[in-house]
């Protein structure tokens, strides 16, 4: 039997994906469960995500829960909430982001706008892994982790608060994946090109600066999610960090904003 035929254990794995309402997030959770794994979508949005589950291969596997993940609270009701309808939480996704604004550059970005992007892609990344990770090596469980960052973890991208957001996910992947990979918890980020999806409206001349001539499609990144969160297909990957742009990280096409009156 082929491996790529079952890269998941159904049986003993369940799934949390933040973000799942729309975009990548979505095309992974739904991903997910038309491989049979019961899997939480968590989202800011209650119509988009039950519209996502709805439009899921299985949506009998799928558990909706609406929430504002920059309040901890409502980063513990997930926890609890994915805890009560499908057990313990073996893949994780932090796909949740905040949504971006080109006219939030360094001059003009709020505080609140700041706070916002941290909170949701930084600290409740790492304070739901760490709860997520904390269940299984106690119960001496393997899990895998993944992490959506960004190209511009390493490069600008004129919205700082984004940026150094990414960034922060960007060694935080590493630090778990350090910290955990003893206990056969495995992190990894994906790290997306122009997806025209979610929150990111891309300007179809984009397409250009991309050696495979297209924008991307959130679909394009579910196979290569699943690959990664398989603990049969990537059982010796970690702290990776995985790249699908279509080669658009090969060059640099954003030029400094315009700054106007500040």
């Amino acid at each position: 039997m082929s491996l790529l035929n079952n890269p998941f254990d159904p049986a003993r794995e369940a799934a949390l994906v933040t973000g799942a309402g729309n975009g990548i997030g979505r095309a992974i959770a739904q991903a997910l469960v038309g491989e049979g794994v019961r899997t939480v979508f968590a989202d800011v949005n209650a119509d988009t995500v039950a519209a996502a589950v709805e439009a899921s291969p299985r949506p009998e596997l799928a558990v909706p829960w609406v929430g504002d993940l920059a309040n901890r609270a409502a980063c513990d009701a997930l926890l609890a909430q994915a805890q009560s309808a499908i057990g313990r939480v073996t893949h994780f996704v932090h796909s949740a982001s905040p949504p971006r604004r080109e006219a939030d550059h360094a001059m003009a970005v709020s505080s609140e706008t700041w706070q916002q992007m941290h909170a949701v892609n930084l600290e409740a990344g790492f304070h739901l892994a760490r709860e997520l990770a904390r269940a299984l090596i106690a119960a001496r469980q393997p899990g895998s982790f993944l992490f959506l960052t960004s190209l511009h973890s390493g490069t600008p991208r004129n919205l700082p608060h984004y940026s150094t957001a990414k960034a922060g996910m960007a060694m935080l992947v590493k630090e778990l994946a350090k910290t955990w990979g003893r206990f056969g918890i495995r992190v990894n980020a994906l790290v997306p090109g122009a997806i025209a999806a979610g929150g990111f409206v891309a300007d179809p001349a984009l397409a250009k600066h991309i050696p495979l001539g297209r924008l991307g499609q959130a679909e394009d990144l579910a196979p290569m999610a699943l690959a990664v969160l398989s603990n049969r297909v990537s059982a010796y990957v970690t702290g990776a960090a995985i790249v699908v742009d279509g080669g658009l990280s090969l060059t640099n096409w954003f030029e400094a904003p315009e700054l106007g009156e500040f």
